[in-house]
């Protein structure tokens, strides 16, 4: 009919700066509450009604191929936590070598060892332990002296060949459930334990196996930050349980 299209809440003269636009809501269909006379009319939605917001990370649908990555990337920023009921965890277990070190051993002329490592994953075992969150170090080789060298102050264990015995013994003695244990790992080894651990991460470049294994993929690599970039995700798991409880 010739006609021009008119906006109904926005003034093309006076537009937002999409910076400072406040938002919208999509209707998601995860749910929804109705009465049996409404459902038998064939409506979902009628009379008073009221809606829920949901978080970003817990509304992703997925109809077509090309949501399943999106998908997947929120699982792997936001961590998937299961059905069962949320626990703050209380123990980080980190394999040394490949994610709080870089796996790279470089050795001097009197042969003596030298391992690198970045400051900010020292900062974030810190910040696990002012947050009350015990911060626990294992490896497959003796690195006793590079460890004592680096003053962490955690529990160790060296010359470890059962990684997943050592992970149980610790949560035993320490009476904790799976689900109050972290666990941060890089190598075939490290399988087990990231199948058992109520929350586990990889580095960057981990693996694949262990990769598989993981429920958090870290965007740092090992020795590069992977450390404290678990440890935030493990302060996102805090948070939410915080939310549980207030609800």
């Amino acid at each position: 009919e010739n006609k021009m299209t008119e906006p109904q809440n926005l003034n093309p003269a006076k537009r937002y700066r999409r910076q400072d636009w406040p938002g919208e809501l999509y209707e998601n269909g995860s749910f929804y509450f109705a009465k049996r006379h409404l459902i038998e009319k064939g409506y979902l939605q009628g009379g008073k009604m009221a809606y829920y917001e949901m978080r970003a990370e817990h509304s992703v649908d997925i109809d077509i191929d090309i949501d399943w990555p999106i998908a997947e990337q929120r699982v792997l920023s936001f961590g998937y936590f299961g059905k069962e009921p949320l626990k703050e965890v209380k123990l980080l277990v980190c394999s040394i070598d490949g994610c709080l070190t870089n796996g790279r051993i470089y050795v001097t002329e009197d042969h003596k060892e030298m391992v690198s490592y970045d400051y900010r994953d020292i900062v974030g075992i810190d910040l696990l332990k002012k947050r009350g969150i015990q911060v626990r170090l294992m490896s497959d080789r003796d690195c006793s002296k590079t460890l004592s060298a680096m003053q962490l102050g955690c529990v160790t264990k060296v010359n470890v060949t059962n990684k997943l015995q050592v992970l149980k013994d610790w949560q035993e003695d320490m009476g904790l459930s799976w689900k109050e244990v972290a666990y941060l790992g890089n190598e075939e080894s490290d399988v087990e334990c990231l199948k058992q651990a109520g929350m586990s991460g990889v580095p960057a470049d981990a693996c694949a196996a262990a990769q598989k294994a993981a429920g958090y993929i870290c965007k740092s690599r090992g020795g590069c930050g992977a450390v404290r970039e678990f440890a935030e995700h493990i302060f996102l798991l805090l948070e939410k349980v915080n939310s549980a409880r207030k609800q």
